[in-house]
């Protein structure tokens, strides 16, 4: 067996190695300090707690602009759409980890694509052109736009004098924009030090915590909502359940200095190739009817997950078996495929004749390899079928790409067409919206396709259109037609392919064309004694229902544990064989902030993304707090988790 670099060192190398590690993880949570307590330092400047939630636009632009931000009506309205009712501080600090603070490079890099002359000064006139007419240079450049622009829109002849005769940086009928940025900075710098020496000397701001999550009460399952499309504004619902929270790196402390009662859960867990595992074999079932559907996972810009959801129909009471694996499309020999190292589960919820709850009847939690499934016995009637993955393994990650794939050129005769690396993706991308696996995209198909890329469905007259243009069989597209239409919105373009480039990047793909922000799925449904049908119904976030179901089974399976010193705290911690799920239940009559530590855990790759977070736990409710997965399935791996109550 091949031995390590560290283990051919010798012991000098060796603790030098291991003293660089250690100090590379105290300068990882060092930088995460600082962030979250200028994050915090910056709320606290408006808010009286991090627990009180951002309830309008104006409070939300007037925050980040605490946190040295300088927010434009186009960023604000981005993170606070029409159907927002509140934001709370791990939004907050969501949004400030994407809206980076614009550096002075960048700004006069902006600047000098105006001053083409490399003067160091832009003409008053210029500047007015530039700031009060449509279309101008500022619609290429967010950052300068963002930085001049505090409405987002086009200003005012009077808006723009009162820049033009601000002494300091303007002389003889000129901007010196170099002086300009030089105030800008300081004004930016001067509001986050103000904010952060106002933390530090209230000692009663410093002991506040760091938001809340979304809580889960005890009633029912309840049906899912149909929203319009995954890709247009979503409504930010801080009542309902922890979607986000469960698939977001959450803002958190990386210290709990006032904890009242904690709790240790300590869980040792071997190799995947030690896992004894069990699911029924499929020889079993050779006589049994069979239903399968496709389906995807997405990864949002928020690093939220969303995924179709499904309805079952059993026409007769009968032992089925229901098992979900990610999908094995093309595959390049040689090369390595992110999605199909993705954790999948279904949770199964029987529809009761009211519609109005759904009751959680079991999940998939035997495994085999990388397929999980479940075996028992279903009366007829209808149930739900809802996907779900932990987030530990599709997340957002910086992409390292050096340049952009090329999608279309033109051919000999000048006309365009696809290349073939993209004709290869789009052939991927046929395989997984063509969720009955027929080769054809029903309209249905189709729809959920539109409602990912583009926030529309195509309608029956739309569809009609389609079927004169392109390759249809039986009113449903083919292959070939799938990549003429690609192909004609290329040539609408006149070979831009912007448009194309939005198709990929939302179904997951990155610029290189490696699906990277999405896993497909496959569902296979077996039934002993009847036809099993199985039909997608939305494609939405992971909702209410789902994350009941969650925590139910983690209440149902899981270890209990109540917390020392406090007897309305208990710790639910499930265990599978690659997954470990825990769940704080509050029994009391008071909101609690529980405190979250994994640093003695070892191998171990958390959902929320930290070692060390908080959460918030409303009254007679329970949470999940994390998710947790081996870093490398093929070691042993040790949960060790310390649950907190703080003061």
């Amino acid at each position: 067996m091949a031995s390590s670099p560290e283990n051919n060192a010798s012991p000098s190398i060796q603790k030098v190695m291991r003293l660089e590690s250690s100090q590379g993880k105290k300068s990882q949570h060092a930088e995460e300090a600082i962030f979250y307590m200028n994050c915090r330092a910056a709320y606290l400047t408006v808010f009286k707690s991090s627990l009180e939630n951002i309830k309008s636009k104006e409070q939300l632009s007037l925050v980040l602009q605490q946190a040295g931000r300088n927010p434009c009506q186009k960023t604000v309205n981005k993170y606070w759409t029409s159907q927002t009712t509140t934001l709370n501080f791990d939004d907050f600090c969501t949004i400030l980890k994407k809206e980076k603070p614009a550096t002075k490079t960048e700004l006069l890099e902006a600047f000098g694509k105006i001053d083409t002359d490399n003067t160091g000064h832009i003409l008053h006139d210029e500047l007015y052109k530039i700031l009060t007419t449509v279309n101008s240079i500022l619609d290429e450049e967010p950052k300068l736009s963002c930085f001049l622009l505090q409405r987002g829109e086009k200003m005012t002849r009077d808006e723009v004098s009162a820049i033009i005769k601000q002494a300091d940086f303007n002389c003889s009928g000129k901007l010196d924009y170099n002086k300009f940025c030089d105030l800008y900075m300081t004004t930016s710098e001067q509001c986050c030090k103000t904010a952060r020496e106002k933390l530090e000397v209230d000692s009663r701001l410093r002991q506040q915590q760091f938001g809340n999550q979304a809580e889960l009460p005890s009633e029912g399952i309840t049906l899912p909502v149909s929203k319009p499309s995954p890709r247009i504004s979503r409504k930010t619902d801080h009542k309902l359940a922890p979607t986000k929270g469960d698939s977001r790196t959450p803002s958190r402390p990386s210290s709990a200095q006032s904890c009242k009662a904690s709790i240790s859960t300590t869980v040792s867990m071997g190799a995947s190739s030690n896992r004894n595992t069990k699911l029924i074999e499929p020889d079993t079932m050779k006589e049994w009817q069979c239903a399968q559907s496709k389906g995807c996972f997405y990864l949002e810009e928020d690093g939220e997950i969303i995924s179709h959801k499904y309805k079952l129909h059993l026409p007769q009471r009968s032992t089925v078996c229901i098992t979900i694996k990610p999908l094995n499309v093309r595959q390049v020999e040689g090369k390595s495929y992110h999605w199909l190292s993705v954790d999948t589960a279904l949770y199964i919820l029987k529809e009761n004749e009211t519609q109005e709850n759904l009751q959680l009847v079991s999940f998939t939690e035997q495994q085999n390899k990388e397929m999980f499934g479940w075996k028992g016995e279903l009366g007829s009637g209808v149930y739900w079928l809802l996907p779900f993955t932990t987030g530990c393994r599709l997340k957002k990650v910086k992409p390292q790409i050096a340049g952009e794939a090329k999608l279309v050129y033109r051919g000999e005769d000048g006309e365009l067409a696809l290349t073939k690396e993209f004709r290869a993706a789009l052939l991927d991308i046929f395989e997984t919206i063509d969720l009955d696996g027929n080769g054809l995209l029903s309209l249905e198909e189709y729809n959920f396709f539109e409602l990912r890329t583009s926030g529309e469905k195509c309608d029956e007259e739309a569809w009609a259109v389609c079927k004169e243009n392109f390759d249809m069989k039986k009113n449903e597209l083919t292959r070939q037609g799938f990549m003429d239409l690609n192909l004609m919105e290329a040539n609408d373009r006149e070979g831009d392919p912007s448009d194309l480039w939005v198709t990929l990047l939302s179904l997951g793909y990155n610029k290189a064309l490696e699906m990277t922000e999405a896993c497909p799925f496959v569902i296979d449904v077996y039934a002993e004694k009847c036809k099993p049908r199985i039909k997608a119904i939305y494609l939405e976030a992971g909702s209410s229902q789902l994350n009941r179901a969650i925590c139910k089974s983690v209440v149902n399976k899981g270890e209990a544990k109540v917390m020392d010193g406090c007897e309305n705290i208990i710790i639910y911690t499930y265990k599978a064989g690659r997954r470990i799920t825990s769940v704080i239940e509050n029994k009391s009559e008071n909101k609690v902030i529980i405190h979250v530590n994994n640093e003695q855990s070892k191998n171990c790759l958390s959902n929320r993304g930290l070692t060390v977070f908080a959460v918030e736990v409303a009254p007679k409710s329970m949470m999940v707090s994390q998710h947790v997965m081996p870093l490398n399935e093929q070691e042993e791996w040790l949960y060790n988790c310390v649950h907190s109550l703080l003061r």
